[in-house]
């Protein structure tokens, strides 16, 4: 087993961060909410009023297992994502100008004709996540957004992550091993390891002495952010 006993609950708007050494099972708790693995217990759901049904949820992988001269370009992945029609069966304008619209959202439209493997980390993470997005989703999933991504653009990616979820009020899971990187941006943080050891506002798990003993004294190492309008919203 995995994973037990882990019991979470959001509020509507609501950012949590899901931190922990590797092999603690912060992936599988991503794919177990996805429905991707098995687990007992009750199913995720979410509550409103006396409305009890699974959220829609929007999902962020890691990475893309792919050629780099793979020759797919943003808008092949894009409608590829979003439609129904075979991408070799050629792009339509109108499938194009929905391309440019889910892309502008994100400030990423620039990017339609360039191949995914000539993208940066972090434009390839605004482009999934704006795919994601088009599901209108009331749970965002983000599994490690900082792998790969350099330091302006996990600034880029976390602001437009708080924007998202103070625009659509949307509840966000975010594993991550970013952890002084990430604190202005969440609202809780939960220390995993195959199950809840701490949890809490940023500033009280991050000084838990179970998050210094899981990570090492490399744990104040990390780089932080540069400066942004950070916080709560």
């Amino acid at each position: 087993m995995i994973l037990e006993g882990v019991n979470l609950h959001l509020h509507c708007g609501d950012v949590l961060a899901v931190v922990g050494p590797n092999g603690a099972g912060k992936t599988t708790l991503l794919r177990a909410i996805l429905g991707e693995v098995p687990y007992q217990g009750n199913m995720v759901s979410l509550i409103g009023g006396v409305e009890r049904r699974r959220p829609r949820i929007g999902y962020v992988p890691q990475k893309l297992q792919f050629d780099l001269d793979c020759p797919i370009s943003v808008a092949d992945l894009v409608v590829a994502a979003t439609s129904k029609r075979p991408v070799w069966m050629g792009i339509t304008r109108k499938a194009l100008e929905n391309v440019k619209k889910i892309l502008g959202v994100f400030s990423a439209d620039h990017l339609i004709r360039r191949r995914i493997g000539e993208l940066s980390g972090g434009e390839l993470q605004r482009v999934l996540l704006a795919i994601a997005m088009t599901a209108e989703p009331e749970l965002l999933l983000l599994d490690e957004p900082s792998s790969g991504v350099d330091v302006q653009g996990l600034a880029i990616f976390y602001q437009l992550v708080r924007d998202l979820r103070k625009q659509h009020d949307i509840s966000v899971i975010l594993v991550t091993h970013d952890l002084s990187g990430i604190s202005p941006y969440v609202d809780r943080i939960i220390l995993l390891n195959r199950s809840i050891i701490a949890e809490g506002g940023p500033q009280e798990v991050l000084s838990n002495e179970k998050l210094i003993r899981a990570f090492g004294p490399s744990l104040w190492n990390v780089s932080a952010l540069p400066s942004l309008s950070s916080g709560k919203t």
